[in-house]
């Protein structure tokens, strides 16, 4: 396809003048599962007249019956008027025959995962119709030049990756493929913006953005869970009542499906040829050869038996508040923490240092930093965890080393305890669980616009908005500061030398100019 592309029934348009897919032009959704019916919904509710196809015989009829059924229930819910309804419901159509898209100006696909049969659909589909229509595919894993490649004009072809499910979630990943004609992308992107979407670039990578920089996030609690550190029910508070996250990475990957989000993993390792920083977990490997792929199967990594009762996360006893405490030198993102202690009635003393708090017992409270508390021989030190936002944290994480005295524990449990936050005590790992986790999706988030995948503001909109991220993994990096992220990763990787906590060059870079600013202002 050429620069300029000319679609039936509108004047021309050229890359530099490009239009959203006008209203009155057909789309087709071939696949009538769940996404695709989402899709078509999406569309058909955006004005256009929607045909649906499916293979199967009778699946696109019945397709067509549960949408207008879905339009019912939007109208009982006051979402849509009777009159749009009708309007709506007469726009759709069912398709027997791929012939009967010859007149789509857009096709999306939403059929099966699989390489070959894609290929042979959009062959099949480049025989209908005309050569100004877009074909896009939905697919969450496959690259889209591979899918396009087979195609007699690829330049039209671009990825449309909605999100589950598809009326509801905003985001939509636009990806351009190797081929892909910028112009289509671009007329792809305003055409999601007219549907009501909130659409993404993004380059065809493994995983496109989501699914990319989203692989810390379930990696890391596993990594814990593997190292003894911390059970799943800790894990998961953790991450939602100290790191803000909607839901832990154990009671989400249930509610996927164990062997969804391993597939996904492991396609994404695959893809990048083994990168360390994408190797799935073993743990999570067995659950799936055992059959407990969470919610559906009934167990997962939590039982979802009638009456099963939910495990707790670990709690610390009720410990007494120390009166007083020395800060030494600024404590970075957990400086809120000074004027909460002291809110609750605790004397704070301030003195010059490299950012701990010290307990009256001689304990030192560090935020984590990528080392242990074993290492630390003279001291006794107590790692804190990272939190969004302190004030609002509702659970602190502590770890401790071996030689961490009971009392100098109950002072720390007791600190926070006295700020009304509930104390979990993990194992002595590196990074505990918020700080790793943050620190390793801004650095996947950080390499991916280094390589030209994304924009900044796209990946932490996509990581937002796809997968309910309290804050993008970008925004939370500035907010961290990049030299504190880069130093967490290289002492991680000092512990783990396997690559896959090696800072990437971009927060390496981030995390230099981060130093040079600090080293400047401190002059």
């Amino acid at each position: 396809m050429s620069a300029n592309v000319t679609v039936r029934g509108s004047d021309d348009v050229t890359a530099s003048e490009p239009t959203a897919l006008a209203q009155d032009r057909t789309v087709a959704v071939v696949g009538t599962g769940t996404m695709g019916q989402g899709i078509a919904q999406v569309a058909l509710v955006a004005g256009h007249p929607v045909r649906l196809y499916d293979s199967a015989p009778g699946r696109a009829g019945e397709a067509v019956a549960a949408l207008a059924a879905r339009l019912d229930r939007l109208v009982e819910k006051g979402r849509l008027d009777a009159a749009a309804r009708e309007a709506a419901a007469g726009r759709l159509h069912a398709a027997e025959d791929l012939a009967e898209l010859a007149d789509a100006a857009l096709v999306v696909e939403a059929i099966v995962e699989n390489l070959a049969v894609k290929q042979q659909l959009f062959a099949d589909l480049e025989k209908v119709v005309g050569d100004d229509t877009v074909l896009a595919t939905n697919t969450s894993s496959l690259s889209v030049t591979a899918i396009a490649g087979g195609l007699r004009l690829p330049g039209r072809f671009v990825g449309l990756h909605f999100f589950n499910p598809a009326p509801l979630l905003p985001l939509v990943e636009v990806v351009s493929g190797f081929a892909t004609d910028a112009d289509v992308a671009t007329r792809a992107y305003e055409t999601m913006k007219g549907w009501g979407k909130t659409p993404v670039r993004c380059a065809d990578t493994p995983g496109f953005i989501v699914n990319r920089v989203a692989r810390p996030f379930y990696a890391e609690a596993l990594r814990v869970y593997e190292e003894g550190a911390a059970d799943p029910a800790t894990i998961d508070a953790a991450l939602r009542e100290c790191g803000g996250f909607r839901m832990g990475p154990f009671e989400l990957t249930d509610l996927i499906g164990q062997d969804v989000n391993e597939a996904v993993t492991r396609s994404v390792w695959e893809s990048f040829y083994q990168d360390p920083k994408f190797t799935p977990s073993l743990a999570q490997r067995r659950l799936v050869e055992s059959g407990r792929l969470g919610r559906k199967s009934g167990q997962g990594w939590f039982s979802y038996e009638e009456g099963a009762e939910r495990p707790e996360p670990h709690n610390a006893p009720p410990a007494e508040a120390p009166a007083r405490i020395v800060v030494r030198g600024d404590l970075g993102p957990a400086e809120p923490l000074a004027g909460l202690f002291e809110e609750a009635g605790i004397k704070v003393r301030r003195k010059g240092g490299d950012g701990f708090i010290v307990l009256p017992g001689g304990g030192q409270l560090v935020l984590a930093d990528g080392e242990t508390a074993f290492e630390y021989f003279s001291d006794e030190i107590i790692y804190f965890d990272l939190a969004l936002d302190y004030a609002r944290a509702t659970r602190i994480v502590l770890s401790t080393g071996e030689r961490t005295s009971p009392e100098v524990l109950a002072e720390a449990v007791g600190l926070f305890q006295a700020l009304g936050k509930q104390v979990s005590v993990i194992g002595d790992v590196p990074g505990m669980i918020v700080a790793r986790t943050v620190a390793m999706l801004a650095d996947l988030a950080a390499d991916a616009v280094d390589r030209g995948v994304a924009t900044a503001e796209d990946v932490d909109t996509a990581m937002r908005l796809g997968v309910n991220y309290p804050a993008g993994p970008l925004e939370w990096a500035e907010k961290v500061g990049h030299m504190r992220v880069c130093d967490l990763l290289s002492e991680m990787n000092k512990r783990y030398p396997t690559g896959r906590y090696a800072p990437c060059l971009a927060s390496a870079r981030k995390g230099s100019a981060d130093a040079a600013r600090i080293g400047k202002e401190g002059r």
